[in-house]
């Protein structure tokens, strides 16, 4: 059987890939429209936690995996670390497909902190690809050297209508392998900014999505209602996006909009790298720059010779069956206190443990117990259980994502103006905790990259005629805690 020039490099990439490597009482309803910035927060955010994850942790496999199934995910990581070019002939850039126009040349590029397959690295490889291979790309100003890789979508289209989709930043036009007569140009980034007429987004980590994939809409609804007298008191509600064919609940991307990881995966290909596929078949824009037969990605409809069946499976699927299994089976991160040794991974310490109580729940009026915690966890849940599986690793299970994968309400200072399905212009998907320890960047737009900064931004003022936050309350709560309570707070999350 063939075999895909990327197993050349296997070993080298695998190796790198893996270096990468108090509420005092429950709140009356009328106290959640109170902006919680009135009394700001006193932490500091140490900042990301040192070293790469345990080996059980994000950037590995699955503990217990079968050997052939470790072999898919190698192979699928290797193949979401490797880079795309237009015919897919430029030497070190084996696969086929950039373009016409993309926001990255790899998944790696946007997916690399703190291991291959997380979120934006601390410094923009964006910058680096502007201009490979001859393109004539101009790096817009939004894009820095030390800010985080981006996604932009613009509001309106210039009649004015709604747009809300992605506009690449860069064209191949220029590139050594385009095609002659290729002549597409950037959009007018500069005018957009200055209209105000762009949204932002950066890369979501993957780690721990096969868990998320094989929890039941049963115990999703259950999670959500559960503590409602606790939610209703503190202003918290949330519902699910939902598909619009089969009407299921859907969990992946900042409002929630995926259903899966293959359609993440299929939809990420096409619009970030330009890569048509077997999901999304049709080239998103053109300019004399799309002379590839499509889809440019396809399962390999061929007959396995013997060998490893983990390497037989992943020749015959599609990259985008690649990235999916590697995402799939890619483990969560763990819990990893740094601050009790400095220098390796230890169980929670006190602090982090104190914290951990106060990220918990409130209790209803009425029950006589004390109060512990200011209900971070009503929105960022700490447990929920898949279903079963025929992945034995992912089968009834409890694991910890630290959020509930509903949407909610963040107010008009988070509101990007973008609706995606049911998901509106302010509301977004909880984003997972698991793996918070090491981000360096965070809200949707990555618009800061410290923890206490990211809990202040949960809150936002109410004004007639807005829906406010659904963290108001919380926030409130987290910034009238006493300077220790709070840096025990954020030590517990710079764990997660």
């Amino acid at each position: 059987m063939k075999i895909r020039s990327f197993r050349n490099s296997r070993q080298r990439l695998f190796c790198w890939a893996l270096a990468l490597g108090l509420l005092a009482a429950v709140m009356s309803a009328a106290t959640v429209t109170v902006y919680a910035q009135s009394l700001p927060p006193t932490a500091v955010d140490p900042g990301p936690r040192p070293g790469p994850q345990p080996g059980n942790g994000a950037g590995n496999p699955i503990a217990g995996l079968p050997a052939d199934q470790v072999q898919f995910w190698i192979d699928g990581l290797i193949l979401f670390g490797e880079t795309v070019s237009v015919k897919g002939t430029v030497p070190n850039e084996p696969l086929l497909g950039l373009g016409p126009a993309f926001n990255g040349n790899s998944c790696l590029l946007c997916h690399s902190q703190p291991a291959i397959g997380g979120s934006a690295p601390p410094s923009n490889p964006q910058i680096g690809i502007a201009n490979l291979d001859g393109a004539t790309n101009h790096i817009p100003t939004f894009l820095t050297a030390n800010g985080p890789t981006l996604e932009v979508r613009f509001l309106r289209n210039a009649d004015g209508t709604v747009d809300g989709g992605v506009h690449d930043l860069f064209t191949i036009t220029g590139r050594s392998d385009a095609p002659a007569g290729c002549a597409l140009k950037q959009p007018d980034f500069a005018t957009a900014l200055a209209n105000g007429n762009v949204a932002f987004r950066i890369p979501i980590p993957t780690f721990g999505e096969g868990f998320v994939e094989n929890v039941t809409d049963d115990a999703m609804n259950a999670n959500l209602a559960a503590q409602g007298v606790v939610k209703a008191a503190l202003g918290i509600k949330g519902r699910f996006n939902h598909s619009g064919n089969d009407g299921t609940t859907t969990r992946f991307g900042w409002k929630a909009q995926n259903k899966s990881m293959l359609m993440f995966s299929g939809e990420a290909s096409n619009v970030e790298l330009g890569i048509t596929n077997e999901l999304f078949n049709n080239e998103r824009t053109n300019g004399g720059c799309a002379t590839n037969a499509t889809p440019e990605d396809n399962t390999h409809v061929i007959i396995p010779t013997g060998g490893n069946a983990g390497d037989d499976a992943s020749q015959i699927s599609s990259l985008i069956e690649n990235f999916t299994i590697f995402m799939r089976l890619n483990a969560p991160a763990q819990p990893c206190d740094f601050f009790t040794s400095g220098t390796s991974c230890q169980p929670l310490g006190a602090a982090a443990l104190r914290g951990k109580a106060l990220f918990g729940t409130v209790v209803p009026p009425g029950t006589g117990a004390p109060n512990t915690g200011i209900g971070c966890v009503l929105c960022h849940t700490d447990q929920l259980t898949t279903a079963k599986s025929n992945l034995t690793p992912l089968s009834k299970v409890n694991f910890n994502p630290f959020s509930d994968f509903a949407l909610h309400h963040m107010g008009a200072g988070l509101a990007d103006g973008i609706s995606q399905g049911q998901a509106g212009i302010d509301e977004f998907r909880t984003a997972p905790l698991w793996g918070a320890g090491q981000r360096v960047f965070f809200m949707h737009n990555g618009q800061t990259s410290n923890i206490v900064t990211a809990i202040a931004l949960h809150a936002s003022p109410c004004t007639t005629g807005q829906v406010c936050s659904e963290a108001n309350a919380v926030v409130a709560a987290f910034n009238a805690l006493t300077p220790q309570q709070q840096a025990d707070l954020v030590t517990f999350l710079r764990s997660l």
